[in-house]
């Protein structure tokens, strides 16, 4: 994960600690600048990831529907705080769906960004070193990994995503699912994620979302994931 994404929220923090909704705890590392949100920049352009991603996807999801979930975000965080200084502790707890919609739509979508790259420069392929034997290790090879994700992908009723992620205490991986933009906490550390919202692929696949999953994997950066492994 990256330093920017590791960074320590207190602001946030305090927030969900009033609102005690353990779900959202993981949202106290993003990107803020002087307490707010802010939308990261792209490794690349918009362009970059085609043909598998179009431009105008990835223009509209990280423009449009990413600045949504950073605006949510700060606005939520903002009517918590002034519901804090009322004491009107009913009304700060009533605003931590919110807080967690917005704050792990903020989260999710970061962490996406970083997961692709250009099929001509890191992206594709398949992962190397320890990830590559872990992956072997707990799917049994990769393109069964493979396989598993994407029929995981195709199980998700409605909005949700899909991620690679490793248990904190065994260090083994799994595939998990979580629905709308609910991060991942708790045992697990979140490695790969793939958004199955329709607003990821629409535009470009319509209704052939298994189409979708195929082509993402031409654009995975294993680099990055191997970090978040490490």
């Amino acid at each position: 994960m990256s330093s920017t994404l590791l960074r320590t929220v207190p602001a946030l923090r305090g927030a969900l600690r009033a609102s005690a909704v353990k779900p959202a705890a993981a949202l106290a590392s993003t990107s803020f600048v002087r307490g707010k949100a802010t939308l990261p920049d792209l490794p690349y352009d918009y362009n970059a990831l085609e043909p598998y991603i179009s431009s105008k996807i990835m223009e509209l999801h990280h423009k449009k529907h990413h600045q949504t979930y950073v605006t949510g975000l700060n606005t939520a965080l903002e009517n918590i705080a002034k519901a804090e200084e009322k004491g009107d502790f009913t009304k700060a707890a009533s605003i931590a769906p919110l807080l967690n919609f917005h704050g792990g739509g903020h989260v999710n979508h970061s962490l996406f960004w970083e997961n692709l790259a250009p099929a001509s420069r890191e992206g594709g392929g398949e992962p190397k070193g320890d990830l590559k034997q872990a992956i072997e290790d707990d799917f049994g090879s990769f393109e069964d990994f493979r396989k598993q994700m994407n029929t995981t992908l195709a199980g998700i009723q409605g909005s949700g995503w899909a991620w690679l992620v490793k248990d904190k205490e065994s260090d083994t991986l799994s595939i998990v699912t979580r629905a709308n933009q609910d991060p991942v906490t708790g045992a697990f550390v979140p490695l790969l994620g793939i958004d199955a919202w329709e607003h990821a692929y629409y535009l470009q696949y319509e209704n052939r979302k298994a189409e979708y999953f195929d082509a993402i994997w031409n654009i995975i950066n294993w680099k990055t994931v191997a970090k978040r492994y490490d």
